[in-house]
């Protein structure tokens, strides 16, 4: 299978991914039952590999590592005495696949005591009391695996241009989502929980810390196709309506968050660049809405045999207001703020809505530009005009309202009601 980025069609296979993501909640319930706790539940998660998932190795017995070979349809267990166990995957029921599990921890020396309830999908039942028949298609189960190492490949392509605190890759067996999340820094406000069959206790603590999270679902949880999305939490003033790219990204008011078709990625031109646009568009504007400190958590893509400098700072030089020289276009019914930096041209549109009041509609910042805060300069100067002529704004664009929010020393100018 040559494609990188395979055809995927979730409606087709969707009995078998139902199956294929109980079968993955079993091991995962194990690991989970054997592995000390790790901030954001990243001790209960799998990792792609060239063959499949594997949970890497779970401090169980002599030490026990499970993969589900997606190309041989097989699930594989490891120990550190050398012992070996498998048996196949194949169409069978829930139960049958539990107990296959259960025997083949107990043949590598691990102890298979762990919960046998699912999580995060509706009306679960027991791993142990589920005898529906499931069916199993291989083909499709190789595409998605192929699709799953399309998306680590950029995944971790992504993770390199970011200094802070990040997640691994990886896929939470819960929701089926292969994830990457970045992190401010700072403490999130108390999650409110609710996620079905998931402890309010679990979700508070994966959700205490400000996040961007990417991921991708081959489908379910509301969507009948594969996508990736992004969402941030707390979700910052204007995120919604950031302007994110590629162009077939857009944003779903019932999931809260941006959402890309998998079939956008898979037939571009250049499927790892699409990708690659969704999830820096979107960590921009969750970054930037949300106050983020770019300048110490970002840094250039990583590149093979290329050594970060110790304290490299971004690619260009952050601005300050006297490195901007800012510019006014005032016409009788609309108007712009705008700069050239390093020859590249940045923009603040507004329209005017009487003698006495201006509206922010638009801030465009090349992607050259980002990270130097030449859009805070334009907001900046807008306001320093508005008090010298004693004007009001009201900023409908999402960027300028995020920075006057962001700024209480700003606020004289808004528009009182």
């Amino acid at each position: 299978m040559s494609n990188k980025w395979p055809h995927l069609d979730y409606l087709s296979w969707r009995e078998t991914c139902s199956a294929l993501h109980l079968y993955l909640q079993v091991a995962g319930k194990y690991r989970l039952a054997h592995t000390p706790w790790l901030n954001h539940s990243w001790n209960a998660t799998f990792y792609v590999t060239p063959l499949g998932l594997t949970s890497s190795m779970i401090p169980d017995g002599p030490g026990i590592e499970i993969l589900f070979n997606l190309r041989d349809h097989m699930v594989e267990g490891t120990c550190g005495d050398g012992r070996k166990a498998s048996f196949a995957l194949g169409e069978t029921t829930v139960a049958e696949f539990h107990a296959s599990f259960v025997q083949l921890v107990s043949e590598l020396g691990g102890t298979p005591a762990f919960d046998g309830q699912p999580n995060e999908v509706p009306d679960p039942v027991p791993f142990s009391e589920d005898h529906r028949d499931r069916p199993y298609d291989r083909d499709a189960v190789q595409r998605y695996h192929h699709a799953c190492m399309a998306v680590d490949r950029v995944f971790k392509t992504f993770r390199t241009s970011f200094l802070g605190k990040s997640s691994p890759v990886h896929l939470f067996w819960g929701a089926l989502d292969l994830a990457v999340t970045r992190f401010s820094g700072r403490r999130a406000p108390l999650h409110a929980g609710g996620i079905p069959a998931l402890p309010d206790d679990v979700a508070q603590e994966a959700y205490d810390r400000e996040v961007s999270s990417a991921g991708f679902w081959p489908g379910g949880g509301g969507i009948d196709y594969p996508a990736f999305y992004s969402y941030a939490y707390p979700m910052p003033n204007g995120f919604q309506d950031a302007s994110v790219r590629p162009e077939a990204a857009f944003w779903h008011n019932e999931m809260s968050e941006f959402i890309l078709p998998y079939e956008a990625v898979q037939t571009a031109d250049d499927g790892d660049e699409a990708l690659l646009a969704f999830l820096v568009s979107t960590y921009e504007a969750a970054a930037d809405l949300g106050g983020w400190d770019r300048d110490l958590l970002d840094c250039e893509q990583g590149q093979p045999r290329r050594v970060r400098p110790p304290h490299a700072e971004l690619p260009k030089q952050v601005l300050s207001s006297s490195d901007v020289k800012v510019e006014r276009e005032d016409g009788p019914s609309k108007g712009r703020y705008w700069t050239l930096v390093d020859g590249i041209e940045a923009e603040m549109t507004y329209s005017r809505a009487g003698d006495k009041l201006i509206i922010i509609d638009h801030t465009e910042v090349p992607d050259a530009l980002r990270g130097r805060k030449v859009g805070v300069q334009l907001v900046r100067q807008a306001v320093e005009d508005a008090r010298r002529d004693g004007i009001s704004i009201i900023p409908l664009c999402p960027f300028a309202k995020a920075q006057i929010d962001r700024h209480p020393e700003w606020q004289d100018v808004l528009r009182r009601s």
